[in-house]
């Protein structure tokens, strides 16, 4: 295991540790605020405003998703990005992006919602992060194919929520231009290459849902953490051709 491999598995255990809170407090109904308090409703208080950190009540009672599960997960993503991706600076921005697209994922899957205090800065993180890996040397994408990218997944998603607003979440339009920009940072190939996979793992457990009878053709599963999966495997495929 590289120096690179560690490092990146030692950051995904650590911010790991920083997302249980901001997950709890943003696994609410959209019309709704976000929690300001624990179950036993004590205020919560903390990193960043008690944003980040660990989910632990003040009493020392312990609420909200599992933080070693949580941690460990996010560990191994980054570890795998930094096998694929290597020495080359895009890395830090897949790295950065890691935690945030976890965060989204387990919020949209508690609660059918991708919030925008949240999605905003993923989709600036990746837009600008790439701008800048671009500029530095061994940079093995382009970010004029990432802004096309961008540009592309962003209009489609558009057009086809328009389509079927019933069939497609506007929060799924709003993350499409920075799973763009990722994946266009290494080509088409691998843009249609990440979009597939997302729309395949969403359709296998859409289709493994209703075969177990545990949902119909019209119930709604939340979308985002499969085209962020997809996404993982579209970068994952990447050094195969990098």
């Amino acid at each position: 295991m590289s120096w690179i491999t560690v490092v990146a598995v030692l950051w995904g255990a650590g911010t790991g540790l920083l997302i249980p809170r901001v997950v709890y407090r943003l696994s609410v109904p959209w019309e709704e605020a976000s929690r300001t308090a624990c179950p036993a409703g004590h205020p919560l208080k903390g990193i960043a405003s008690g944003w980040l950190g660990l989910a632990h009540c003040t009493d020392g009672d312990r609420f909200g998703p599992n933080t070693s599960v949580i941690s460990a997960v996010v560990a191994t993503v980054c570890g795998a990005l930094a096998v694929a991706t290597g020495a080359h600076p895009e890395l830090a921005v897949w790295l950065l992006l890691v935690p945030i697209a976890v965060v989204l994922a387990i919020v949209d899957v508690a609660v059918h919602r991708l919030p925008d205090v949240v999605m905003l800065p993923f989709v600036a993180c990746a837009l600008v992060g790439l701008g800048g890996a671009a500029l530095m040397p061994g940079a093995s994408g382009s970010w004029r194919a990432a802004l096309l990218g961008s540009l592309t997944l962003g209009a489609c998603y558009l057009v086809l929520f328009l389509i079927n607003p019933g069939g497609f979440g506007f929060g799924d339009v709003k993350l499409a231009p920075a799973l763009g920009a990722v994946l266009g940072w290494y080509g088409w190939r691998i843009l249609l290459v990440g979009t597939f996979a997302g729309y395949l793992f969403g359709a296998l457990l859409g289709v493994g849902l209703i075969l177990m009878r545990r949902a119909g053709r019209n119930t709604a599963i939340p979308f985002g953490p499969f085209l962020l999966a997809g996404a993982f495997v579209g970068i994952l495929s990447s050094s195969c051709t990098v």
